[in-house]
């Protein structure tokens, strides 16, 4: 019997690290890599030739909206196709648990579809994830929005009371313990945005308890972005989190170019806390569609709308003029909806991905009927068209931006590196021909290049389809905090 299950042969390995590539050979063992040697020295049961590819660490898609995704489609193909092992997801303010109320209501229904799959509380809805045997890992944050419906109903206009917070605080705490990995916000949205800064900062404080994250979809990305940024870092100071602003962006024509003043305002409040951001490859973002919107954006796509289904995939403008109306009348004639809104200007976006806090991030909504692109793209996108055809970055480093540093800043430990005593989670793929094929006309398409996925040491992916592994688990705060002191 050879001493490992797999070795995938004669690549060229991208660490993880941002270390230049390297030859090698990379044996597997169970769920972890057991070696990283010299090519052609290693055994195994299995082997997967990889000539001619990088051999890199399961990218980590830390801004996700994947929550019951896991639950419901556990092949994760949308992002196992990228060479995704690991999503974070309750991102935005907006978690599947803890979750108390009988109803699902317009603001959860952007993560979830069926009723039993949110949960009363964190250890119970890890469960479900677990026994859905995913073929990718999830890691989950608590959404202040979604304690906010449970403390106060929907009474939401207005900061809450102080008992009200008691009520969000105590079941933060409870999810922490039970393994959340920390809270997010999303103070731009209707739920959320009557809270006060000292609101969130209170409730807040059990992350500075557990070591959890916070994560912020600020309250203003436009005209106010700067008094948001500095309301996010008082935020994470009082709770004594670290802090991850989440899809950094200056948003509406007017806001153009503002990176100028955001990056370095990050540059320095980095150096007295620990910060950082993630980023989407697109000039365009996606949520539910707001009339309050329409005016910063240059074009909206319709993703969904019940109420008047087949508009999917459509322009909003072409809309309106078909039904004889305004674009805000139109809008509000589909609500409930979601959209696309081109609003960035791409020389931002550039600046954003290539400044050195910055992460990856796809914040695709899995249950869109015509998703944004980015839901099956991104990765495979900063790979082809930002790193090699734009050389925005080297590749070792756009590596590096979806692997250990993504680990490193969500405590995800034992992951993001090609290194032995490491998780099992790899992406083998083809330098040359990497490149997303998802496009807004036709989102739902999987990149090429993306050879071997590999996630706690089973495939995930492989030849362009579902590989049959389904070894993904929910990632706990306590078990990986343990397992970084052992």
């Amino acid at each position: 019997m050879a001493a490992y299950d797999v070795v995938i042969r004669h690549g060229q390995v991208a660490d993880g690290t941002g270390k230049k590539l390297f030859a090698a050979d990379v044996a597997l063992k169970g769920d972890r890599i057991a070696a990283v040697e010299a090519p052609g020295t290693l055994k195994g049961d299995n082997e997967i030739d990889a000539t001619g590819k990088v051999v890199a660490p399961g990218f980590i898609d830390v801004h996700t909206h994947d929550d019951t995704a896991l639950i419901d489609n556990p092949t994760m193909a949308m992002k196992a196709s990228q060479g995704v092992t690991t999503v974070v997801c309750g991102n935005c303010g907006v978690s599947a648990s803890p979750y108390l109320r009988s109803d699902i209501g317009h603001f959860l229904s952007l993560i979830v579809k069926k009723q039993a799959n949110v949960s009363k509380n964190f250890a119970e809805f890890a469960g479900k994830v677990d026994a859905a045997r995913p073929a990718i890992n999830g890691a989950f944050l608590i959404g202040h929005g979604t304690l906010r419906m449970n403390a106060m109903g929907d009474d939401l206009g207005r900061t809450a009371a102080p008992a009200e917070i008691a009520v969000m605080r105590d079941l933060l705490d409870q999810s922490l313990g039970q393994g959340a990995i920390g809270m997010s916000s999303g103070l731009f949205y209707a739920v959320a945005n009557a809270a006060s800064t000292d609101e969130v900062a209170e409730v807040a404080k059990p992350l500075g308890t557990w070591g959890g994250v916070y994560t912020a979809h600020m309250r203003d990305e436009g005209d106010d972005i700067l008094k948001s940024m500095d309301e996010t870092f008082e935020i994470g100071r009082r709770a004594g989190a670290s802090i991850i602003v989440s899809h950094h962006k200056c948003s509406g024509r007017s806001n153009f170019g503002r990176m100028k003043e955001t990056l370095p305002k990050f540059s320095e409040a980095m150096k007295s806390q620990e910060i950082a951001f993630d980023v989407y490859p697109y000039v365009a973002g996606s949520t539910i569609l707001r009339s309050d919107m329409l005016g910063r954006a240059d074009k909206v796509l319709i993703t969904w709308s019940d109420k008047v289904p087949g508009m999917s995939g459509r322009d909003l403008k072409e809309i309106a003029q078909e039904m004889g109306c305004s674009m805000r009348e139109a809008a509000d004639r589909l609500q409930p909806a979601g959209a696309i809104y081109f609003m960035m200007d791409e020389k931002d976006v550039q600046s954003a991905m290539s400044h050195p806090g910055a992460m990856i991030g796809s914040d695709g909504i899995p249950f869109d009927t015509h998703p944004h692109p980015r839901l099956w793209g991104t990765f495979p996108r900063v790979l082809g068209h930002y790193s090699r055809d734009l050389k925005l970055f080297p590749l070792e480093d756009a590596v590096r931006r979806m692997t250990s540093y993504s680990a490193r800043r969500f405590s995800l430990t034992k992951r993001g590196e090609v290194k032995p005593g490491f998780y099992a989670d790899i992406c083998v793929f083809d330098p040359a021909t990497v490149i997303d094929t998802a496009t807004f006309d036709k989102p739902i398409s999987p990149a090429r290049g993306i050879d071997t996925v590999l996630c706690n040491g089973q495939i995930a992916w492989r030849d362009g389809k579902p590989g049959g592994g389904r070894a993904g688990r929910a990632l706990r705060l306590h078990d990986m905090q343990a397992e970084a002191k052992a």
